[in-house]
């Protein structure tokens, strides 16, 4: 296996000097001729597609579009809202520390798209690495934990160094989409993990929570990939669509969104307008 990036090196060409002789080059590329073999498997992938004058092609950006221009927050916790005719909202109340700022401005002519990077929640300068101080500094920016990146389909109107204020992007009854890393479980069994039932705890049962079958004998032999087996649980990013914005407090800087949101009280989150396919996201 490991001649496989061997045999997907492109064909080597052979350039005759004033001292090569013909013969000599005639070995030479004989010797350096690039000779299909049967058994090995050639890579479909376009983004190692070489050519014999062409260098390696620059990689395919396959990120998501964003609706909008979005900002990062802090989970709080959640809390009851009463609405003026007395409806009991559950809502989550995030935060936001000091950030939100824009660090660099991505253009197709430089990167091949068009994004606009964020930074969030300010740190001490020890806290970051040289390389991430002078990304930083060469934005004019104050050192900052998190960075990410929205992709628009216009960055008109956006410069290094502009703060987002959050009651300027979004205000209240707006739908958002928000991601963020889930609470870790740990190692979990089957019946947690994924709402597998139990066996009989009587009448002489001996599986009472085992996970059981998990294929057949001789054919396939094996397991196929994707069952569902024990495992460790939590700790992934999600994404949960379309939640409604209940409140803007601009005095406390916070925001109550309905319903629950992915981590625990200070987790990371990522507020977006959310995607509605032929309003504000194209439908190719």
């Amino acid at each position: 296996m490991a001649l496989v990036g061997l045999y997907n090196a492109p064909p080597l060409s052979v350039q005759l000097s004033k001292t090569t002789s013909p013969s000599t080059a005639a070995l030479k590329s004989s010797f350096l001729s690039f000779t299909r073999n049967p058994f090995v498997k050639f890579s479909k992938n376009p983004l190692v597609r070489n050519s014999e004058n062409q260098r390696r092609t620059s990689p395919i950006v396959a990120m998501s579009m964003d609706a909008g221009i979005g900002v990062m927050g802090t989970k709080l916790g959640m809390m009851t809202y009463f609405e003026t005719d007395g409806t009991v909202v559950p809502v989550t109340v995030v935060g936001f520390r000091e950030g939100n700022i824009v660090t660099q401005i991505k253009t197709a002519a430089t990167d091949g798209y068009d994004s606009v990077q964020v930074g969030y929640r300010r740190v001490r300068d020890r806290k970051l690495t040289k390389p991430e101080t002078g990304h930083l500094e060469k934005a004019g920016v104050i050192p900052m934990r998190h960075l990410q990146e929205f992709r628009l389909q216009s960055i008109e109107g956006f410069e290094s160094g502009q703060k987002l204020v959050v009651d300027e992007i979004f205000k209240e009854g707006d739908l958002v989409d928000i991601s963020g890393i889930t609470i870790g479980k740990g190692f979990q069994g089957g019946i947690k993990r994924h709402n597998f039932k139990r066996g009989p705890m009587t009448h002489g049962s001996k599986s009472h929570r085992a996970l059981g079958s998990i294929g057949a004998g001789t054919t396939p032999g094996r397991v196929y990939k994707g069952k569902k087996m024990p495992g460790r649980m939590g700790g992934t990013k999600t994404k949960i669509r379309k939640l409604k914005i209940v409140k803007i407090d601009n005095e406390l800087r916070i925001v109550m969104i309905k319903g629950a949101l992915p981590g625990k009280p200070g987790n990371l989150l990522r507020i977006a307008p959310a995607k509605i396919v032929g309003k504000n996201i194209p439908k190719n």
